[in-house]
């Protein structure tokens, strides 16, 4: 019988998909060749790689991954190109097949989500992903992440990774939509929600929750609210830009109070609501009688548009500068106004969004603001 060791067949499967665990697959003796096969879903490389203890797979060649160190902004609806390019150091003469992997990082508990993998022209994108998001194509060694028709959710770190054999280099890119927080109270009143009818809430306005880094950034630019609210990490805080006695004690400096994690089935609270920039227009319907709330709704569908949500009007009105003494319903029952540039008998000295609360549904004291897509 011969000696000689046989020709093994290695089946890798990392911890995450291609390259995601640096780990190698043990070297057998006399450094024989491995197949090495790695598979996801439908998509499947196989090929052969010669292994040596000494001699790293490039001989000396490093893989380099480049994506931009600052924050990309966009806004909801649009189309964004994600940077990601690769180069070898030194330099390779001829192109060598890759493997391309986007997934969105871990935030305030949520798990990971895959969005893209592809191998050559081949490609395959996950969950909401699917039929929005592709690789570019338009040169050599390109891995950027094209998407398409932004949502609220797409906020947030996506990692790029791409794969040439064993070896595997990735970067990290920041994605945020522009936009407004708000605080929101329902029609029962002040602390009537628990952590999922917050996040209802906050979406039947066109919004979401918003994220400790959003309210933080919001308490940057002036918020001040004295009442708490649930955030998107289910913890619960309020952002005081004016220390007063009945909001926590002169004695405190101004900033994000927070009240820590709550239960979120059991504790109420109001809720902190981020909107994005619209790409829609927000108006106040000129009307000849000022109109009950079921009269505003059909108003709205008459000339064509919708009655706006309480996000959509606190986004034109902090985007597009929407300037309004009159108060108007709007779809949750509510009332209110948006002052762009304050003014005697209209409101307070500071900009903001007025707010009535929420009328009797039959009263014929106010307007209405309409939404219209684009």
């Amino acid at each position: 019988m011969s000696n000689a060791w046989p020709l093994p067949v290695l089946m890798w499967a990392p911890s995450r998909l291609w390259g995601r665990s640096r780990s190698l697959p043990p070297l057998v003796p006399g450094g024989c060749l491995h197949t090495l096969l790695l598979c996801h879903s439908s998509l499947c490389l196989h090929g052969h790689i010669a292994l040596s203890s000494s001699v790293g797979l490039f001989n000396g060649v490093k893989l380099v991954v480049d994506t931009p160190q600052g924050t990309l902004f966009s806004h909801q609806g649009a189309n964004v190109t994600l940077p990601c390019r690769y180069h070898y150091a030194p330099a390779l003469a001829s192109p060598r097949p890759v493997r391309v992997k986007w997934w969105k990082l871990s935030e305030n508990g949520a798990p990971e989500q895959d969005v893209l993998v592809a191998i050559g022209l081949r490609h395959r994108s996950f969950g909401d992903y699917q039929g929005r998001v592709r690789l570019r194509r338009d040169g050599e060694r390109e891995a950027s992440l094209e998407m398409q028709d932004l949502r609220l959710e797409d906020s947030g770190r996506y990692r790029c990774e791409v794969i040439d054999g064993l070896e595997d280099e990735s970067g990290l890119v920041e994605l945020e939509l522009r936009g407004v927080v708000f605080p929101y109270q329902p029609p029962q009143g002040r602390y009537q929600l628990n952590f999922h009818e917050a996040q209802q809430a906050c979406e039947e306005q066109g919004a979401a929750v918003a994220s400790f880094e959003q309210l933080f950034r919001a308490w940057e630019e002036g918020l001040d609210w004295c009442n708490a609210g649930w955030l998107q990490d289910a913890s619960v805080q309020y952002p005081i830009a004016q220390a007063r006695r009945p909001c926590g004690g002169l004695g405190l400096a101004p900033g994000v109070r927070s009240y820590g994690s709550r239960h979120r089935r059991l504790h109420r609270y109001d809720v902190f609501c981020f909107a994005a920039a619209l790409r829609g227009r927000v108006y106040y319907l000129e009307h000849p009688e000022k109109l009950t709330l079921a009269e505003a709704r059909e108003a709205c569908q008459e000339d064509g548009a919708q009655i706006a949500k309480v996000g959509q009007l606190f986004a034109a009105w902090k985007f597009r500068g929407l300037d309004r003494c009159d108060a108007g319903w709007l779809a949750d029952g509510s009332a209110r106004y948006p002052v762009a540039h304050p003014r005697p008998n209209c409101g307070s000295l500071e900009p903001g969004v007025r707010s009535f609360g929420f009328p009797d549904p039959q009263s014929r004291e106010y307007g209405v603001y309409c939404y219209r897509p684009r």
